[in-house]
């Protein structure tokens, strides 16, 4: 199985912006479709973005199209979300996962990084 850690977090102001990283380790990255979650405070996991095996394809939720970009260099086993215009709303711990080709659900986690955006 995969170990992912993700790095990057911190306090930004609005409008600012911040790059994680998801570091793997123990398996190819190439073998696993990448995404990126958020968990703000008293409210349930939700959906960032998703990134294909090969970086061919992204998707994103609504909030943050035009803002974040999800990418991958799998020669470096690391998935980034770079956020630009960060808003308060952003605030979050934010989970980088992966699921392999040949199973549908997101089985492997990282432990999270905390970004805070202040107003």
């Amino acid at each position: 199985q995969v170990q992912l850690v993700e790095s990057g977090g911190g306090l930004v102001q609005a409008g600012g912006s911040l790059r994680l990283s998801c570091a793997a380790s123990g398996r190819p990255l190439s073998s696993y479709t990448m995404a990126w979650f958020r968990q703000a405070p008293g409210k349930e996991r939700e959906f960032v973005a998703t990134i294909t095996r090969s970086g061919g394809s992204t998707n994103y939720t609504e909030s943050v199209k035009g803002r974040f970009t999800v990418s991958r260099d799998n020669a470096k086993n690391t998935v980034y979300l770079q956020m630009n215009s960060l808003k308060p709303e952003d605030t979050a711990v934010y989970y980088c996962a992966a699921r392999p080709f040949y199973q549908p659900d997101f089985g492997s986690w990282g432990q999270g990084t905390q970004v805070t955006v202040s107003s």
